[in-house]
């Protein structure tokens, strides 16, 4: 597989993953950005302490921006983040 071949791959699977988080986006609540991932959540809770070294959400009902996984649908998952974590409520949506 050349480098060309790889870029188009790499693209096409960005492309996808574009075309999913527009899909999904209306479904959730919470956008939470850490210096690595992409989260879209329906509940965010602070579970480190004011203080700490690192800061910790548990995010329940979510979605993680990774093109590298198979199920990006998540019922539960813990971020931490020594650098913080952006925690932004998303206006409700009409369905």
């Amino acid at each position: 597989m050349s480098s060309e071949d790889l870029e188009r791959y790499e693209a096409e699977i960005e492309l996808e993953l574009y075309r999913e988080y527009r899909d999904v986006a209306p479904m959730f609540a919470y956008v939470v950005e850490t210096d690595r991932r992409f989260y879209l959540a329906n509940e965010v809770v602070r579970v480190s302490e004011p203080g700490a070294s690192f800061i910790e959400y548990k995010l329940t009902d979510a979605w993680v921006w990774d093109m590298y996984r198979k199920t990006r649908f998540l019922n539960s998952v813990n971020v931490a983040s020594t650098r913080g974590v952006t925690v932004e409520e998303l206006p409700p949506t009409d369905l």
